[in-house]
C-alpha cells in the first residue's frame, strides 16, 4: 500500500504532466468558465423579471451538452465536466425562478 507521501507525489506529477495537467488549455479553460457559474450565482439576488429567459436557456442547454462531450473525449476532463455541469444547472435553476414567478415566457407574449 501507497503511503500518503507517494500518492501525493503521484498527484502532484499528474496535475504537472497529466494530459488535462495545469500546463495545458484543458485545465485552464474550465478554471476560467467558472465565472459563468458565479454570475449565475449572482443573479439569484436579481428578481427573477430581470434576469433573461434566453440566455438561461442557452446556459442550461450548453451546459448539459458540454458536460456529455467531456466524458467522451480523450482525454476525459472532469473539470471540464463539472464546470459545465454547474452552468446548466444555474442556468436550469433561474429558469425554474422564472417559472414559479409565472413569467417564463412572458417577453414572447408581450411580442406577439
Amino acid at each position: 500500500m501507497a503511503s500518503f507521501g507517494q500518492k501525493f507525489a503521484n498527484f502532484r506529477h499528474y496535475l504537472w504532466y497529466g494530459e488535462a495537467g495545469i500546463r495545458t488549455v484543458h485545465f485552464w479553460a474550465p478554471v476560467f468558465k467558472w465565472g459563468l457559474v458565479i454570475a449565475g450565482i449572482s443573479d439569484l439576488s436579481k428578481p427573477p423579471e430581470l434576469v433573461s429567459t434566453n440566455q438561461n436557456v442557452a446556459l442550461t442547454v450548453t451546459g448539459f451538452i458540454w458536460s456529455r462531450y467531456s466524458t467522451q473525449i480523450i482525454p476525459k476532463n472532469w473539470g471540464l465536466f463539472a464546470v459545465n455541469f454547474f452552468v446548466g444547472c444555474t442556468g436550469l435553476y433561474q429558469l425554474g425562478r422564472k417559472y414559479q414567478a409565472g413569467i417564463l415566457f412572458e417577453n414572447q407574449q408581450k411580442k406577439e
